[in-house]
Order: structure tokens, then sequence, then C-alpha cells
């Protein structure tokens, strides 16, 4: 676009490069140019600031900047989703591509929803399931198969015909440039690439985008046909590299199960962009990774910073001149002012978007204005400098993947934002763990926008190498792996703590893989190193306090909850360091209600044999809440966040979660009840749990009370005895007064009557003042009253 008719696109009304957006964005669209009249409102806002000749010569550089950015409609990226329908099939040898095609499948998804059906598609036993039937029937319990230790240097048996899964496409460019590059951002289990007859490359990684340089193999004119084989199961991989490692996974399904595009650019690329927040100094860092495809360039380099609603004009770089040799690669780290920054959090994830253009490519990444770590001295989390307390739950997707109900709702934009942003709302949950093994990109970009605070993990669950179980780890395809995970979230503002490993003990991760990788995250988030010690005093521990597993995995042990009131909620590891408890119950039922496998000897000990479903979902729910307001109640851990949302339903599975219709995502009611009450941030825990009490008895009891908000709050604390059809027969009633994220221990007399007996329920009720934006919150406990003995 020359320089006369961008003024004349000026003169008569807005200067565009692609359309114009209006409210909120899609995804992926073309780069913008801001109109002239919002860019001499930028000028005049910092007028004060501009009397030196310096610094008018500055801010009209920024002004010149926001008013070039991106140059003309050629310069900008042209994405291409390659999502669909694909052909598949599959084959023995890693070299023999399928003369035919005879089935399909949508991409994203997993190979599971071909169709025809692939039969066994997802029959492989891994090591650690093979360990792990060895452990069950050692304890007594089911498993699914033969027990049997796997050789060294073998991650599993499959079970099924095949090794490798090829899919096919064809698809035609829109518009030619100098470069064209194809991203697969999730697939397993490693991939390969063939782009019209020629192959390109492969990449060993499972949970993480990998890129591939497809320009010389593309045909401009015609249509081109797209081939990508994927490993049908674990073991095609050597076994020293990270494909998963979960003793509790029966099933391994693979796939291309993130989206797939192809990148159209001239030189110089932007192969990524990362932003770290700066709120202290109300500024971002910005850093960009180029590389020249061609022969040598010279460029101007330019970010322009702009709202994600509304598209509001925010800030931008001063362009910076560069020059970049044939086949160069820099990397270029800048700071950018945003003034008056609104700052992301769970009550307002507000999200910025910066874009990118080098005048041969373009990119647009959102970011957060936020920051997030754990104090040492006080064993908290801080969000934008203040405390933030954690609620929520763990998400484990590869598991349900495995599901016979999964289908394809993981890539269901509505069913995955009820998920992740409606059902939490309603349970009070500002947290999740996504638990051994990655989400898709969709995922990450709803909990942005959900304000919800991420613990990301590694797909990788080891426990502690014994002379039945061990794992040798390549050093360096870890640290290659690791890295494009960070690359590849290290912009999302939701994700506040990486997490290296699930209940692992393995020196590698804090010796070499964290010391090395957390450099390359700007915004210098926390890392938690599963069962290894924190390599930072500023890095978390997890807390796993499963009271109830000597009751399902003995005969001659059980947990009462009568225990909790001599308890104190001290953490069991790590006092010296914050830390989070990511899992606690071993209470699972399965969606009809019976027992898993971890609990088929726990639930006829406290309920006899012939327990209904429903006596079991309303026991299991009702501790499940009291251990989630006791463990809050306490306050020794940064984040209380039970194990799990999101599972899996298996007849072999040794867990489950509490959704009783997966697909509307219907939750069991007793849960919804129960852990709402037991999450909301006006908490309230009765220390106490007798299961039966004398009528006519006077006795105190302690109600602690928490406040997750930073603000103050006060009201009425009701204790009362009530029949099971809700008669008050006592009541005792006193004052309370919270400070801000602040705790409270209230001792209130009840006196019972005598002449009452049978179950009752003694309530507990919160009731704060009217501007309080919850309802009031209700501790319960049931008690059988027994008649006064003369």
């Amino acid at each position: 676009m020359r320089s006369s008719s961008r003024v004349l696109r000026f003169v008569t009304g807005r200067l565009l490069c692609g359309p114009m957006r209006q409210g909120r964005k899609p995804r992926r669209e073309s780069a913008r140019i801001w109109p002239l009249p919002l860019v001499a409102h930028q000028i005049c806002a910092h007028r004060a600031r501009m009397s030196q000749p310096k610094a008018l010569a500055r801010h009209m550089m920024i002004a010149f900047a926001i008013i070039a950015l991106p140059g003309s409609v050629d310069a900008q990226r042209v994405e291409l989703s390659l999502d669909g329908m694909w052909e598949i099939d599959d084959s023995v040898e890693p070299d023999v591509m399928p003369e035919q095609f005879t089935h399909r499948v949508p991409v994203p998804g997993l190979a599971h929803l071909a169709k025809p059906f692939l039969k066994d598609v997802d029959a492989f036993d891994s090591r650690e399931l093979l360990y792990r039937r060895v452990v069950l029937k050692r304890m007594g319990l089911r498993a699914d198969g033969p027990g049997e230790l796997a050789r060294e240097g073998v991650a599993g048996i499959p079970r099924q015909d095949r090794n490798y899964l090829w899919y096919r496409r064809t698809f035609r460019v829109p518009q030619r440039k100098r470069v064209a590059i194809l991203r697969i951002a999730k697939a397993q289990f490693g991939t390969a690439v063939w782009m019209n007859g020629r192959k390109i490359g492969e990449y060993p990684g499972c949970f993480t985008a990998s890129y591939f340089n497809v320009t010389r193999a593309i045909d401009w004119e015609r249509e081109n046909t797209l081939v990508v084989r994927v490993g049908a199961h674990p073991g095609v991989l050597p076994d020293t590299y990270p494909t998963g490692t979960d003793f509790e996974k029966l099933r391994w399904t693979p796939g291309i199960y993130d989206h797939v595009s192809l990148r159209l650019c001239d030189n110089p690329v932007i192969k990524h962009v990362q932003v770290a927040p700066r709120i202290d100094r109300s500024e971002i860092i910005v850093q960009t990774r180029l590389k020249n495809y061609g022969s040598a360039v010279e460029f101007s380099l330019v970010h322009r910073v702009e709202t994600w609603k509304g598209g509001k004009p925010v800030a931008a770089s001063e362009p910076k001149s560069l020059k970049l040799d044939a086949g160069a690669t820099v990397t270029i780290t800048q700071r950018i002012a945003i003034p008056a920054p609104t700052l992301w959090s769970p009550e307002t994830p507000f999200l910025y978007v910066v874009e990118t253009a080098t005048g041969g490519d373009s990119a647009r990444t959102r970011f957060g204005m936020r920051e997030f770590h754990f104090d040492p001295a006080t064993g908290k989390a801080y969000l934008n400098g203040k405390i933030c307390y954690l609620r929520g739950s763990s998400i484990t997707l590869h598991r349900f993947f495995e599901d016979s109900q999964s289908g394809n709702s993981p890539w269901n934009d509505d069913w995955v934002r009820q998920l992740l942003d409606e059902i939490p709302k309603q349970l009070h949950w500002n947290a999740f763990r996504f638990c051994i093994g990655p989400v898709p990109e969709r995922w990450f970009e709803i909990a942005d926008e959900a304000g919800l605070l991420i613990q990301n993990e590694f797909f990788m669950w080891n426990n502690r190498p014994s002379k039945d179980y061990f794992r040798h780890w390549d050093k360096d395809e870890l640290l290659r792996q690791y890295t494009d995970w960070v690359r590849d979230n290290w912009n999302h503002a939701s994700l506040v703590i990486w997490d290296t490993c699930n209940e692992t003990h393995d020196p590698v991760f804090g010796d070499v893989i964290i010391p090395t990788v957390r450099k390359l995250d700007l915004s210098n988030r926390p890392w938690e190193n599963g069962y290894n010690l924190p390599v930072q005093p500023g890095d978390p521990v997890e807390d796993h306090p499963y009271l109830f597993i000597r009751t399902g995995t003995r005969d001659d042990a059980r947990f009462d909850m009568a225990e909790l009131e001599k308890m104190d909620g001290r953490r069991r590891r790590g006092d010296q360091y914050p830390a989070i408890i990511n899992e606690y119950d071993w209470l699972w039922l399965r969606r009809d209600g019976t027992p898993t496998v971890a609990t088929e000897k726990l639930y006829p000990k406290y309920l006899g044999p012939h327990a209904t479903a429903e006596d079991r979902f309303a026991l299991n729910a009702y501790w499940l809440g009291g251990l989630t307001e006791f463990w809050r109640a306490h306050r020794h851990h940064a984040g209380v966040m039970h194990y799990g949302y999101l599972i899996y339903d298996q007849p072999f599975g040794y867990t489950c979660d509490h959704f009783i219709d997966i697909a509307k995502l219907k939750l069991d009611p007793h849960f919804a009840d129960f852990m709402a009450e037991a999450s909301k941030p006006l908490g309230v825990y009765i220390n106490f749990w007798q299961p039966k009490l004398p009528a006519g008895a006077k006795r105190q009891y302690e109600v602690i009370l928490i406040n997750d908000r930073h603000r103050a709050v006060g009201g009425r604390l009701v204790l009362t005895l009530e029949t099971m059809d809700g008669e008050v027969v006592a009541r005792a009633e006193r004052a309370f007064s919270l400070e801000p994220v602040g705790q409270q221990r209230i001792s209130l007399a009840l006196a019972v009557p005598t002449g009452i007996k049978g179950k009752h329920l003694l309530r507990a009720t919160a009731v704060p003042r009217d501007d309080w934006p919850e309802a009031p919150t209700v501790s319960r406990r049931w008690v059988e009253m027994l008649p006064k003995v003369d």
C-alpha cells in the first residue's frame, strides 16, 4: 500500500487492513490499523510529557508506529486452519503408507472417533499399568488383567495389530507467500509429516506443538496433499522418551488432539512471542523470536497493544530497526509501558492483545496483567501482591479420553466452557490442576477468559523407583520437551504454577529440568516438583493427605471423621515450603454410585453390605464437604483442590469424578450441594464429628470461620440442632467479625433438650451483612440423638 493511498483512506474514514472487529474478537483474524483520531487522542493524552523536543519526537515515533503497523495487506500472516474431517488408516511398519484410506476421523480429536471404528485402537498396557496390577493383587483388590513386570527398555505391551496411524487431507492455499510453516498443536504418539509425497520431518513430543517448514514442498497453485503419521501407541517411541506415565490409565488413545494450521508469511518470520507483565512498573516485557528464511533483510519490528474486548488502543513500541542475515535467527526483548493497566484476576479476567509486525509477518498474542508467587515466609500464594487462596479441583483429561462417554466433548466449545466456567463459578472454585496430561489450547484460552488459576502438570507420574518399577529418562529429550511445553503456554494469564510431575521421586527434575527451563519463563512462575523437594524457597510442595487410604486398601483399618477433632490440618511434608493440597479424600464412586477398585473395601465398612447408590452418594458428598471445610479452615495450605472434577468411569478404574450425566455435565446433586457450601469464600467449619450425642446434654462447639476475600465481613453465626424435617430443637447465636483474608474461632454453648432421639442435623450458618456477594454459608453434621439415661 503506497503512502498516498494510505492518506486517502485516512481521509475517507477508518484505515483498515482486513475487517474491523466488533465486540468480541475471533481467535484468528487479519491485523488492523487504528483510526487517526484515536492516534491523535493517544498523543494529546500525553501532552504534559511532551514539552521537551526529545519527548515530542519519541511520542511522534510511537504515533507513527501505530499508523504504520502493520504495513500492507500482503505483509500480513495468513493462517489457514486445517481442522475438520481427515482420512485415516493404519500400518505396522513406519515407512509403509497405506494404499487406501478407508476411515474418516475429526481433527482435532482422537483415533477412537474414526468411522468405521478402528478395532482395538487404544489397547495398550503400559509399564505403569502392568506394575499397578501386581500391586493391586498384593492388596487383594480387583485388577483388569494379569499382573506382570515389563522388562527394561519396554514402555508396555501393545494389544492391537498396528503400530502407526496415517492421517490424510487435501487443501489449497489462498495466497502465495515466501514461507509456509505447518503447526500441529498436539498429537500422540510421535509425529511425522509428508507434503505432496515429500517427507518433511518428525517430532517425538506427545504434549507440545510441532512445527514443519513445508515451503519447498507446497504447491501454491494446485491442490496439496498432507499426510501426518502418528504412533498408534507409546511403544513406538523410545522407552526413555516421555510419552505419559500414569499407573491408573487403562487405555492409550492416539491421534491429533489439538489444532492443525498452516502459517503463510514473508520474511522475517515471527517464530514466537512471549509477553511477561511487570505490574509494579505498569509495563510488559515482550520477547520476540525472529527467523529469516530468505536473503538478508532490513526491517522494523513494531508492537501494538490493545484491549482484547473492544480493541481499544493502549500502547505501542517504538519501531526497532533491524537487519537479519540469510538464515539467521534473533531474539529481541523490549519493554512497553501500559498506562493505568487493568489487572487480571478471577474476579476480573481482563485481557489485552499485543500485535507484532515485521513488515513480512504479523502475530497476535493475548495476555493478562497479573503476577503470581508464593511467599516462603508466610506459605501463602499472592496474586497481584495480595494473598490468594486457591479453591478447586483437578482435571485428568487424558484419563477422560478413554471414557466410553467422552466422544468429541473435549473439542466442543460449549461443553468445555460449561465445564471450566459456568460450573466452577457455581461451586465457588477459582483454581484447577490440569493433572498428568496437557489440555488442548482452547481449554487454556477459556481458562484465561474465565479467570481460573491453573496448575499445569506435565504428563509424568513415576512414584518412587523400586526393584519392580523404574524409569530411566533421556535427559536431553526431557529438556527439549519441557522447553517446548513452557514455550507453548507461557502467555496464558490463567497459568500460575508449572508442575513438573505428580507424586514422583526423581532427582533429574530438581537437578536438571527446573533449573534449566525456568529461565525461559519471563513471568518467573513458581515450579512444583512432585514428591521431590522444591528447587527454590518460593516453590510449593504438593500434599496428598488421603486420610481414608488405609480404609480402602487394608481389611483391618479404618479412618473415622471424629479423628479430625484432634487434628490441626498441618501438612505432612515440607513444612519449610509453601504447600498446596491438590488431592485428598479417597472416597471415589463410579457414576452409577458403585465403588471403584480403590473404594470397594471402604463403603461396606461404614454403610454395610446392602447400601444403595443413593446412600453412598450422600455419604461421599457429606464427608468430602467436611474434609474440604477442614483443610481450608486451618489455613496451613495455600490451596485446597480435591481429586477430581473430571476423570473417567471405568469398570476397573481406580478413581472417578462426580458427574452422573457426563454429556450434559450434570453433577451428583449431593456433591454439588456440599462442595458449593464448603468452597465459599466465607468458609464455616464445625469442629465436631461425633456420630452420637446423649439428649439433655450441654456442650461447647468450636466453629472456625475464614474469609478469602480482601474485604472485612461481619454478621451472625447461628448454631442450631434440627430434626431432619427442619424443626429447630436448640439454638445459639453469636456475632462474628472477620478481617480481610482472616480467620476466627468461635465457641458456642448449645443445650440439647431431653426427650429427643433419632437422626438430627447440627447446622452452623454464617449470615453475613447485606453487602456480601454470596448467600449465607452452612456447615452441617449428622448426629444421632440418644435418649437420656437416668
